[in-house]
């Protein structure tokens, strides 16, 4: 028989629920929901009145290390269902002027360094970006789905064939969400 020993509770606030179908843990908050599904065999979550407690059998580095990273998880989605998250970046050019908009489930760069193409950028999920002169803003709840929707502008305006220290065109990650 295994003991399970308790490793790590935090606290769930006011306004905010938490539940649990398996391993997939659900948080909703005043600006919407998240869910996210965290499976382990040496790691269990459960929900105790207004604490989501986590358990694990044996303590050694591997449990340690996910232990840390459920955590972090479970307190952004808290954060993130309560106050949201906002990323900023900036759009620089010095040879070609580019245009950036928004089309649908997508961010459309044109006249990348006198491309005739379109560079093309998904948003995920449920992620909303702004375009604002040379500046773009990108909010939402879950923090993954931002971070993924800000890589994927950077990655779209990557530089090749040229030298990188004299073409420093793109869209650049000013200030991520803290």
């Amino acid at each position: 028989m295994v003991k399970w020993e308790e490793a790590a509770e935090i606290d769930i606030p006011e306004g905010v629920t938490a539940n649990q179908a398996g391993t997939v843990i659900t948080v909703k908050g005043p600006k919407g929901e998240v869910k996210r599904n965290l499976p382990d065999n040496y790691l269990r979550i459960s929900i105790e009145g207004s604490k989501i407690k986590i358990t694990m059998s044996k303590k050694n580095r591997r449990n340690n290390g996910i232990l840390g990273t459920w955590t972090s998880e479970l307190k952004s989605m808290i954060n993130g269902v309560t106050s949201g998250f906002e990323y900023h970046m900036k759009i620089d050019y010095t040879h070609f002027p580019m245009r950036v908009s928004v089309r649908g489930n997508a961010v459309v760069v044109e006249n990348f360094l006198g491309e005739r193409s379109a560079r093309i950028a998904n948003i995920i999920g449920n992620t909303k970006v702004n375009v604002k002169g040379d500046r773009l803003t990108i909010e939402g709840i879950d923090k993954r789905e931002i971070g993924e929707t800000s890589a994927n502008i950077e990655r779209a305006t990557k530089i090749r064939r040229f030298d990188p220290r004299i073409f420093q065109d793109g869209i650049y990650l000013l200030k991520g969400g803290e």
